[in-house]
């Protein structure tokens, strides 16, 4: 719904653009940031006539199947410029965890750390940082990469 994560870069002078495939949350960004761009659609069939300079998949990443998320590689190489920063959340580890959010199921999903580096790599982007289940966000596994500058 675009906080706290969109106002942090809204406020520090960046142009926005969001993804989701929930008009409600969508709609909610909206209201709370005009200015900025709300796009509802599937993150895994984006394909938007732009390029931008950060791509971030916080907590929504996750929640694709592991060949969704092997798919999701080239959708995040055409969307990025060279040097591009891409980050996002997984699973510390391989596997697919079920939870619950609000009464209801929730599906999380994760490759092996060593898929992702190779994945990164197949798609011109490097490892800045990977920091498994960081005690500061909430124990959030982190990934941090570049696209490469050429």
């Amino acid at each position: 719904m675009g906080e706290p994560i969109a106002r942090y870069f809204i406020d520090a002078g960046f142009d926005v653009t969001g993804v989701d495939s929930s008009p409600a949350m969508m709609g909610l960004c909206r209201a709370r940031f005009p200015d900025s761009d709300w796009i509802v659609a599937d993150m895994r069939t984006l394909s938007l006539p732009r390029r931008f300079a950060g791509i971030l998949a916080w907590d929504s990443f996750f929640h694709l199947t592991p060949d969704d998320q092997r798919a999701m590689f080239p959708v995040f190489s055409r969307h990025a410029r060279p040097g591009t920063a891409l980050m996002f959340t997984s699973g510390p580890r391989a596997g697919v965890a079920m939870g619950t959010y609000q009464a209801e199921p929730l599906y999380s999903a994760s490759l092996a750390p060593d898929e992702y580096r190779a994945l990164f790599g197949q798609h011109g982007f490097a490892v800045v940082s990977y920091d498994p289940e960081n005690p500061a966000c909430g124990g959030h596994t982190i990934w941090l990469s570049r696209r490469s500058a050429t």
